[in-house]
């Protein structure tokens, strides 16, 4: 079991670092999982990573997860986390896409009730991103009790009468970081 975070990269620059190595927290605390690095050390890390990366944008994924241990269900008492780190080059929508939009569809939000942790147990949303896939399709809309929560790995937003509007927060989805 474990959390991670993707971070964007612009210029070189981590986007909004700070509220990233929160939501990184807050997903440890979550799972009952010690942040292995202080906030300067993962700082420090994150820099290193971006300054020797051959991109000037780019997308830095972390992943801690509980760290090798035999295999039981119980949270092992002397194992120390295992830190994963990478960078790669920032994908970003061209302006076709941009402007044209995507197709999506609809599909019932059957995850866990702890959406707002970002952990690695992704495969719900794995599952319900194919639906969209096998109807050529880019994202699917995820409802549950009749309303919108967010798609199988985005955000979503709309604007109505010049007004972005977006699911409230909950436990039911994870806000990105620009959400606020």
């Amino acid at each position: 079991d474990g959390v991670y975070e993707v971070i964007p990269v612009y210029d070189r620059q981590p986007f909004r670092l700070r509220h990233h190595l929160d939501r990184l927290q807050h997903s440890l605390d979550g799972i009952r999982l010690a942040n292995p690095l202080a906030p300067a050390e993962w700082e420090t890390l994150i820099g290193r990573i971006v300054a020797e990366a051959e991109w000037l944008d780019q997308g830095v994924y972390l992943q801690v997860t509980r760290g090798p241990a035999p295999r039981d269900h119980a949270f092992p008492k002397t194992v120390r986390p295992t830190v994963f780190v990478m960078a790669t080059a920032l994908k970003t929508p061209s302006a076709e896409l941009v402007s044209g939009g995507v197709a999506a569809i609809t599909a019932a939000d059957n995850r866990w009730l702890n959406c707002d942790l970002k952990t690695t147990s992704l495969l719900a949303n794995v599952l319900l991103r194919q639906l969209a896939v096998d109807a050529g399709c880019a994202e699917t809309l995820l409802i549950r009790d009749g309303f919108l929560s967010e798609g199988a790995t985005s955000n979503i937003f709309m604007v109505k009468d010049g007004v972005v509007l977006g699911p409230p927060k909950s436990n039911l989805m994870l806000p990105g970081i620009t959400y606020d």
